[in-house]
């Protein structure tokens, strides 16, 4: 990789106008193996200068044209799919097989999802004789994490080329590698200049002037609601549009009539996947009162099964979680569940036996949580479950919803009809009944303190196009 210390902008790599270096941290080994560079408020306004003079040619394209360019992005980005996997199994600590088929692969499935709804997507209709017309919002600062990076970046920049927009994106500097690989795609595949830029650099320094500069129409932020709500302020003071995706403590409700032995080992496999550090892992399980005991059986095997070690190993189930600042974090949350008296299953604090660096977690398990112990209401992010027991259908929805959150929650139940009316009482963006194959068209974001706007297929082209309307278009 050539591009670690500089910026892509108008269509070339850049030195950075305010040179500075990061050390970028391998979560297996806790070693520094790079620098990037980290960009400064001048390189936010070279870069958003860039897209703002694009902009004009750009949102003028055709839907042929743009489609052509998804295209070629999607080919280039195939031919480059297992670079990111490596670069992410290295910057994140994603075990090389999940890096590949679970990471790198969601870029091939919004590409493909974007250029598939762009084809159909009704950018203008006929309502009486007023003309209604979708048109892109304009210069758009894209900003993404690091749990779900390349995730993030093409389910946000693949809408943005569909609906004529101009961008300047601004990765997470704690895993920056794979947006540079992202960022020679998209050079490879002949983006027009300007279109599309990225500024390296820390949230309070590239975020903030991203947020707040006046020539960008709109910000798209994923991450901690924490800063989603300092984007959110400093947006505000030129009335820019906000979607943001946040944080989640979701729920997962096993009714009465659920297959025990499969809801239990599934919602424990599945929560800590990609070592639990996944906005809308369900962490928060609710199993019968009566069959409380059972649960936790089942839980622990499960758990006890999980191969936590060696990211370049098949078998690997779990890697570390990506930083020093995150093991602190959950250590901190694990601590807090033991002196709040909830009963630690399996796992606890430290690493696992057989680890003596890196920051990998013990999947953990506690049972008998109540709802308001810290480790039911804070969002963990790493490989911690909590089972909550409930007395009846009233009281477990009622508890479900009793969080800030509202990103998932999930419903497992063998009457279907009974899922379907739980799930219509939940309060959240997705939710998940009888754990469903996942669906890149299905609308993804939040209620309450997990965001704002939806992204994913149609409903992320709608986030990036402003609406007009022109009355008298048509004779009466």
């Amino acid at each position: 990789m050539q591009h670690e210390r500089q910026h892509y902008v108008n269509g070339a790599w850049v030195e950075p106008l305010e040179p500075k270096l990061l050390d970028v941290v391998n979560p297996s080994t806790e070693e520094v193996f790079t620098q990037i560079a980290v960009g400064g408020a001048a390189d936010v306004d070279r870069a958003v200068a860039a897209a703002k003079a694009a902009f004009p040619s750009f949102s003028r394209t055709s839907r042929e044209q743009r489609l052509d360019l998804l295209k070629a992005i999607l080919s280039e980005y195939e031919k480059r799919k297992s670079d990111i996997a490596d670069a992410l199994s290295q910057e994140m600590g994603a075990p090389v097989k999940f890096a590949l088929e679970r990471q790198a692969a969601t870029g091939t499935g919004h590409l493909k999802r974007m250029i598939q709804v762009l084809e159909e997507y009704e950018f203008e209709k006929l309502e009486g004789t007023t003309l209604i017309a979708r048109e892109p919002i304009g210069v758009v600062g894209l900003i993404t994490p690091w749990n779900w990076p390349i995730n993030q970046i093409v389910c946000k920049v693949a809408p943005g080329i569909a609906a004529g927009c101009t961008m300047v994106l601004k990765p997470s500097e704690v895993a920056p590698l794979n947006a540079i690989i992202w960022s020679e795609v998209m050079h490879a595949a002949g983006v027009p200049k300007g279109v599309y830029n990225m500024v390296q650099g820390e949230g309070h320094v590239v975020g903030a002037a991203m947020s707040s500069h006046p020539d960008i129409d709109m910000m798209s932020f994923t991450g901690s609601t924490r800063a989603g709500i300092l984007v959110a302020q400093a947006a505000a003071t030129t009335v820019k549009r906000v979607s943001q995706e946040l944080g989640g403590k979701s729920a997962n409700i096993l009714l009465p009539d659920v297959d025990l032995q499969t809801a239990v080992t599934k919602g424990v496999v599945g929560m800590m996947g990609n070592s639990g550090q996944s906005c809308n892992a369900p962490t928060r399980m609710f199993v019968p009162a009566a069959r409380h005991e059972e649960a936790k059986a089942i839980a622990k095997a499960a758990a006890e099964k999980l191969v936590v070690g060696d990211v370049a190993d098949p078998k690997t189930n779990l890697g570390p979680v990506v930083s020093e600042v995150q093991f602190e974090k959950i250590q901190r949350l694990i601590q807090a569940g033991i002196d709040e008296g909830a009963e630690l299953v399996t796992g606890g604090p430290g690493r696992p036996e057989n680890l003596n660096r890196g920051y990998f977690v013990r999947p953990t398990i506690f049972a008998g949580v109540r709802n308001d112990m810290t480790i039911a209401r804070e969002e963990i992010f790493g490989p911690v479950l909590s089972i909550l027991p409930y007395k009846d259908e009233s009281e477990v929805i009622e508890m479900a919803n009793d969080t800030i959150y509202g990103l998932a929650a999930y419903v497992q139940a063998s009457d279907v009809k009974k899922a379907r009316e739980v799930s219509s009482q939940m309060r959240a963006g997705n939710v998940f009944m009888n754990y469903p194959v996942g669906d890149t068209a299905a609308p993804f974001g939040g209620y309450k303190q997990s965001g704002n706007g939806r992204e994913y297929g149609k409903w992320a082209l709608d986030d990036f196009t402003e609406i007009k309307a022109v009355i008298g278009y048509e004779t009466a």
